[in-house]
């Protein structure tokens, strides 16, 4: 193998492209990034850089020296528009094609854009989006934030921070139902509430209004909410479109790629990492697919892995999921899964007290912990995730 191509110039490509170098591939590593940036951590967007404790330049993954090292051919700018598996090439939107002998796919996933053509409606996913809001943050004293997934949740408290006024307007009951179970949203409401958020919760928005630019956001009970700048967290559509017609199997219901448990995907020689991969978890039945940082690096790394070994070297995937927030200056952190869950117990602290570690519980099953401001011993659990834990032996480890 002398030929890799990346395509997806994010943590996972960047990932790949380290992992391939420190297992001693010394062929040819092509990264192809829709951006034209180098890769970039995504994480401070919606937090230092839109309150300005951080500069879009200190978001690089890697100082220059260590990048440059990596003697990557970088096509930055470049989108990938079709795989040819038959030539083993990588067509790209310039006319150029890319031939390899191995495929690293982290094409990572794009936010669902609400349909208007009006100015001020913004979703947050680039640097180019945060530098938007974050300009607009500056000359407005009021906004909409639409959906309260983590990045909604964190926009919110940014938003705050700057002294904004704040509606955040959810369909669900609680926020961050799609990732934590509807008794963890509901602890987690009181933090948007203590910071003078106007959360709006079981109520979706139809539309919204305005002459040229966005004046106000109409609701499905009937009601509006004037605001000139908007941010909406409506999730994310997978990146597969340029995967039509090239016989890599797509999963289905979770979305992105199918693959197996060691990364590869229905095509020989192709694997992907990130947002975009769909793999079966042992632990977690079923598959699953995470939009999380730490999968990103951790995923790719085992990719990259298995591209180089033989058969019986390959490597399983099998992670604790890891994911953590800043919201108002505290951190959420979440080990393994948090929804759905048929258990919830509260074992240190209290949601009064905003500090809490909370047990999930499926089929009698640990299946995941979250916390709020309560780093050390939410990781003081992570081992009785790495196997399966009954519940009743998880509560013993916590002492209840």
């Amino acid at each position: 193998m002398r030929d890799i191509v990346i395509v997806g110039a994010g943590m996972a490509g960047l990932g790949a492209a380290e992992s391939l170098r420190s297992a001693g591939f010394d062929g040819t590593i092509t990264l192809v990034g829709e951006e034209k940036h180098r890769p970039y951590s995504r994480p401070p967007l919606s937090k230092e850089v839109l309150t300005g404790r951080g500069s879009p330049k200190g978001v690089a993954l890697r100082d220059e020296p260590e990048f440059d090292a990596l003697r990557l051919d970088l096509r930055l700018g470049r989108r990938a528009e079709r795989l040819r598996p038959a030539e083993r090439a990588v067509e790209l939107d310039d006319g150029s094609a890319l031939t390899c002998d191995g495929l690293v796919i982290a094409t990572g996933a794009a936010p669902r854009r609400p349909a208007t053509g009006l100015a001020g409606v913004h979703v947050l996913r680039t640097i180019e989006d945060a530098e938007a809001v974050r300009a607009e943050l500056e000359a407005v004293d009021r906004m909409v934030v639409v959906g309260a997934g983590f990045i909604g949740a964190e926009v919110a408290a940014s938003a705050r921070a700057l002294g904004v006024e704040v509606t955040l307007v959810e369909a669900a009951p609680t926020p961050m139902t799609r990732v934590v179970d509807p008794r963890i949203g509901a602890a987690l409401t009181g933090l948007h509430l203590d910071h003078g958020v106007d959360l709006r919760l079981g109520v979706g928005v139809t539309g919204f209004e305005g002459t040229g630019r966005v004046e106000r956001v109409r609701l499905a009970d009937g009601t509006a909410v004037e605001a000139s700048l908007v941010v909406a967290g409506l999730g994310v559509e997978t990146n597969t479109g340029w995967l039509a017609g090239s016989g890599v199997e797509l999963a289905g219901g979770v979305g992105g790629v199918r693959c197996d448990a060691h990364c590869a995907t229905s095509l020989p020689g192709v694997y992907a990492a990130g947002d975009i991969a769909s793999w079966p978890h042992p632990r977690y039945g079923g598959r699953i697919r995470l939009e999380h940082w730490t999968n990103a690096g951790e995923q790719a790394a085992v990719a990259a892995h298995n591209l180089l070994a033989g058969e019986g070297a390959r490597q399983e995937y099998a992670p604790v999921p890891y994911f953590w927030s800043d919201q108002y200056g505290m951190k959420v952190q979440l080990l393994g899964q948090a929804a759905p869950a048929d258990t919830v117990e509260f074992v240190h602290g209290s949601v009064e007290d905003r500090k809490f570690v909370a047990f999930l519980g499926r089929a009698g099953m640990l299946v995941g912990v979250l916390g709020l401001r309560s780093t050390p011993k939410v990781m003081r659990y992570r081992p009785l995730l790495a196997e399966p834990t009954a519940w009743d032996d998880a509560l013993a480890a916590a002492g209840r």
